[in-house]
């Protein structure tokens, strides 16, 4: 397998990106990944998402948008999120680490991740929080990779492919 080269992306580069990004989050909400979104769930709306939420986060410095590409090809992508309150200037966010269906099982996550614990220790962080439905593939994924779960909330999101059923999440940490 071709390794992937990582990227962090500025303004530019997310607008070269775009559409490779809404395809990205499309197949995974449609392979069942529990990202925030629900069925039905069209390309728009994934296009909008990245137009919307993450371009503005960009452009004011609050999140760092990190992909993984193998040749041509986005393979991933992780979001490393520093909004917050001046009490909270020490950590940051772990959001929409998704990986394609068609280039999982590959440790592109794990490639991911260690940019984005990277990228933290650049911005002088000592915290990395995330969330993750319990029991999802990811969550094996994080506790190897030296976060610790500080909880579980039952009944905290929609199933992304049944509206009657509500997933507990896990909310996780790693000291940097």
């Amino acid at each position: 397998m071709k390794q992937p080269s990582i990227s962090c992306l500025d303004v530019k580069g997310f607008d070269f990106h775009r559409e490779d990004l809404a395809d990205l989050l499309h197949a995974c909400v449609h392979d069942g990944a529990s990202v925030g979104f629900v069925q039905p769930f069209s390309l728009e709306n994934s296009r909008n998402f990245w137009i919307n939420k993450v371009r503005p986060s960009l452009v004011n410095g609050e999140t760092n948008l990190m992909i993984a590409k193998v040749g041509d090809e986005v393979a991933g992508t992780v979001q490393l999120c520093v909004g917050s309150m001046p009490n909270q200037a020490h950590r940051g966010e772990v959001s929409k680490l998704l990986v394609s269906p068609d280039f999982r099982k590959r440790g592109i996550a794990k490639i991911l991740m260690a940019e984005l614990e990277k990228q933290a220790r650049d911005r002088d962080l000592t915290l990395i929080t995330l969330d993750t439905r319990t029991g999802d593939n990811a969550e094996p994924l994080y506790k190897l990779l030296g976060y610790e779960t500080a909880g579980v909330i039952p009944g905290f999101a929609q199933d992304p492919n049944d509206a009657g059923k509500f997933d507990p999440t896990s909310y996780m940490y790693k000291l940097l």
